[in-house]
């Protein structure tokens, strides 16, 4: 069997992700909805992956810039999205990760942030690019839906270009007809082929874009089955969104982003026992 390529350690809050590194969870809600729900979701997250063993780092927007539809529930917005992320951190000690979508929103979100994330539709922003790079964060790219893998090498020189080595990327299915995306595992040893740490985000990676009209659809019953084998291919963190209850609406009656995709975090103890159980046979680490 074929060894993965060897990723770079990267260090987020005294928390380090490849170099052989224990398998990293990122997740939390998909958007933030308010600070009470966002420090329920941070404590119980903490508490099951505590349990599990498993290092973490919540993960939630302060907007949702690339909604279907304009009347979509995008998120408490950068300045409160902000705030509620900083009371995570100070509340649960808890690295945070978020979007950020617009050059403006760098520099303050870095004040806050302990990975800057570039949405995959953005993947190719020079300018956000290098803006998050220059911030000296760690920043996690996800591969568009339209690239290749090979062409994320082309992502990791224009952050490499600020000075920062501290480049995660993030694979989360490709366009596959209208309405649908698919996973290549090729792209996991392809993309760790560049040195750094690689992420796989199991719950982007079953939505369907779009597909329910004005909004995106998606396949919840195969998270588990995508992220066992993302582990099982070799990955340094997985990514998913969590919910407590990703089928309910918020208080005016829009759904939640992303919610036919969210794991249900009910669903999340067990999925880590497993993974957890592959990672020990494959070799103590996520290979």
């Amino acid at each position: 069997m074929t060894t993965p390529p060897s990723t770079r350690p990267l260090t987020i809050a005294g928390l380090t992700i490849g170099g052989g590194a224990p398998l990293v969870l990122i997740g939390g809600p998909c958007a933030i909805e308010d600070e009470r729900h966002a420090l329920m979701m941070a404590e119980r997250l903490q508490r099951i992956t505590a349990d599990a063993r498993v290092p973490f780092i919540y993960k939630s927007s302060y907007d949702k810039a690339n909604r279907s539809s304009v009347h979509s529930y995008r998120g408490p917005g950068l300045k409160e999205g902000l705030r509620i992320l900083a009371r995570v951190k100070e509340a649960t000690g808890l690295a945070v990760l978020s979007d950020v979508h617009d050059v403006s929103e760098v520099e303050p979100a870095a004040e806050v942030l302990d990975v800057l994330q570039v949405p995959a539709f953005l993947c190719r922003q020079t300018d956000l690019l290098l803006a998050c790079g220059r911030t000296r964060r760690p920043v996690n790219v996800k591969k568009g839906q339209f690239l290749a893998p090979r062409d994320m090498g082309n992502v990791v020189d224009k952050i490499r270009s600020t000075g920062n080595e501290d480049i995660l990327l993030t694979e989360r299915g490709t366009t596959f007809g209208y309405n649908n995306l698919v996973v290549d595992f090729r792209s996991l040893p392809i993309m760790r082929g560049f040195g750094y740490p690689v992420v796989f985000d199991a719950t982007h990676s079953v939505q369907l874009p779009g597909g329910a009209g004005d909004r995106s659809g998606g396949e919840r019953q195969y998270v588990q089955a995508l992220a066992r084998a993302a582990v099982s291919v070799g990955v340094d963190a997985l990514f998913m969104e969590i919910h407590e209850d990703p089928d309910r609406t918020l208080p005016d009656g829009r759904p939640l982003s992303d919610g036919p995709n969210m794991l249900r975090l009910a669903d999340l103890p067990r999925l880590l026992d497993e993974i957890l159980a592959m990672v020990s046979g494959l070799g103590g680490t996520s290979r």
